[in-house]
């Protein structure tokens, strides 16, 4: 029984017992999908440290902080 093999780009698990290496075909699919992934996540990744730098310095001063809202909305509210 012999099975016809598609041309597309086939990813090997096995080496066989030898060096394990990769076609241009796969080297070139995961360069492309590398870079692809690096645009995608520059913007998502500068929020998530902006995210994180704005946790940790409400987590270390949160009574200040939340006595700031506090008169912050106050303020707000004489003014209005």
């Amino acid at each position: 029984m012999n099975a016809n093999l598609d041309a597309s780009v086939c990813w090997s698990t096995s080496s066989f017992g030898g060096m394990p290496l990769a076609s241009a075909s796969e080297s070139a699919a995961l360069r492309e999908h590398l870079v692809q992934c690096r645009r995608s996540e520059r913007r998502l990744f500068a929020l998530q440290c902006a995210a994180e730098l704005m946790r940790g310095f409400v987590a270390t001063r949160f009574v200040t902080t939340l006595m700031l809202v506090v008169m912050t909305i106050g303020a707000a509210s004489l003014v209005l």
